[in-house]
């Protein structure tokens, strides 16, 4: 058997929230919340580092506090409200081979605002990318509420459709089971190598679908956070969380 894969868990979370301020070190079930992926990373057994990446002294305190490793400080110019990911990400490889000349093989992007998780599929996810080399990516998917094959668009006051079907007149107006069958990328845990993010991407073109059955849950707004305690509460109990309109789940046949 050869050597154990180097793998960085990168948990980005930025001081700048706006939805609901300080959120990344909000209690949430009687932790921080950035503190329920660093505890998840921490405990999967395929995971040989985990660092938080972020612009603000307080998050990189807790973050420390919870067993995290932060090295660095992210930029502010990288962690505006419209900086996308890859911002971080290519800042954080960059940092590490610089300053420590360290490398990994996989890079597992768990972000703080989904904290319902279970490890044993995160595990599972960097399983599957590492079986296949040729990967770019992975990416967590689930079906979702509605299928963008009946949705539209407005040009010059008229309704034009998103999506159209080759062959098929008229999509939006068939049935969904007659319809391509469309997968949501949901957060749960998306892994991308270090190649596809030097080359200033967060996906490349070669995605392996890890697709997640369970709940999903989001903290945009205030409102979730009891959703969100509740099936964490759930999950350390051991029993499936409970879903609630927040999640998304297969449409129905």
């Amino acid at each position: 058997m050869g050597a154990r894969p180097e793998i960085l868990s990168l948990i980005p979370a930025r001081g700048g929230s706006k939805g609901i301020p300080r959120k990344n070190v909000l209690s949430v079930a009687g932790k921080p919340l950035i503190a329920w992926s660093i505890g998840q990373a921490l405990a999967c057994p395929r995971i040989t580092r985990v660092i938080v990446s972020t612009d603000d002294e307080e998050i990189a305190a807790v973050a420390a506090a919870h067993g995290a490793d932060v090295p660095f400080r992210r930029p502010p110019e990288f962690a505006q409200d419209l900086s996308p990911d890859i911002d971080a990400f290519r800042h954080a490889l960059d940092w590490l081979t610089e300053h420590e000349r360290y490398e990994c093989e996989l890079v597992v992007h768990l972000r703080p605002t989904g904290p319902v998780r279970k490890v044993e599929r995160i595990t599972a996810a960097i399983d599957q990318i590492l079986s296949c080399p040729s990967a770019d990516s992975l990416r967590s998917v689930t079906w979702p509420i509605q299928t963008p094959y009946k949705m539209w668009h407005i040009e010059d006051g008229w309704l034009k459709p998103c999506l159209r079907v080759p062959g098929l007149e008229e999509a939006y107006s068939m049935p969904r089971q007659v319809l391509p069958e469309i997968y949501w990328q949901n957060g749960y845990v998306d892994i991308v190598r270090p190649r596809t993010i030097r080359a200033g991407r967060m996906a490349g073109d070669r995605v392996l679908p890890f697709v997640v059955e369970e709940p999903v849950y989001e903290i945009d707004y205030l409102g979730d956070v009891p959703v969100v305690e509740q099936a964490l509460h759930d999950l350390e109990a051991g029993s499936r969380p409970t879903a609630s309109h927040r999640h998304v789940k297969r449409y129905p046949v």
